[in-house]
């Protein structure tokens, strides 16, 4: 059985809880100007770390979405020059980007250059980097990448996987959460439901996803 939504009016929530939620959210993603509005609007208060970053962390985040990796490892670099030292999955994946941009332009001379001198070392040092490494080497054999079995490397959302996960190190590199409360809520969410089915079977309620509690 589900939980009856009745239930849920007896519960109290506070209205500057969920503003810290929103305003999480906002920050993390480097939305600057709503956050600033949200602020303002909301009447809560500046605090410290509201904009930490956001102007240098915002040009990194659109550059990969753009596709355009190397800018974005040079802006990195500028701003914490072990950073990428220390996460090599997120480098490699940036390196993927660039590699996959060259594909997307049909340079295989430049994309096959590429590969060898800074994707392979890679392969040698992660293993669980080989298998993405022969994926993205594999689009060369294509006509159109596209419209390969690897399509997903060349997908926007390949790029935001990419640009949170980059954005995330960068956050946890200054010592803020790498993750927003809202994030962090659903996943707690998640978590008791799982338990309270697995302890309850029956009885207890569904799982949760957030896209069936959207419908409700």
């Amino acid at each position: 059985m589900d939980v009856d939504p009745r239930l849920f009016e007896n519960v109290k929530v506070s209205d500057s809880e969920v503003r810290k939620i929103v305003l999480s959210y906002l920050v993390h993603n480097c939305f600057k100007e709503t956050a600033e509005s949200f602020i303002a609007c909301s009447g809560m208060k500046r605090t410290a770390d509201c904009s930490v970053d956001i102007d240098k962390r915002k040009p990194i985040y659109n550059h990969v979405l753009e596709g355009n990796a190397l800018k974005a490892i040079e802006l990195t670099n500028e701003l914490a020059v072990d950073l990428l030292t220390s996460n090599p999955d997120v480098h490699f994946d940036l390196l993927i980007l660039h590699f996959i941009e060259l594909v997307r332009a049909k340079d295989c001379a430049s994309a096959l250059e590429f590969a060898q001198k800074e994707l392979r070392p890679f392969g040698k040092l992660l293993e669980r980097c080989l298998d993405k490494l022969q994926d993205c080497m594999a689009l060369l054999a294509y006509d159109d990448p596209e419209t390969s079995p690897m399509f997903h490397y060349l997908s926007l959302e390949y790029r935001h996987s990419v640009a949170d996960a980059l954005n995330s190190a960068v956050l946890a590199h200054a010592n803020l959460p790498s993750y927003t409360s809202m994030e962090r809520l659903l996943q707690h969410t998640t978590v008791v439901r799982q338990r309270l089915n697995q302890e309850l079977g029956k009885d207890g309620p569904p799982t949760f996803t957030l896209k069936a509690f959207l419908k409700s």
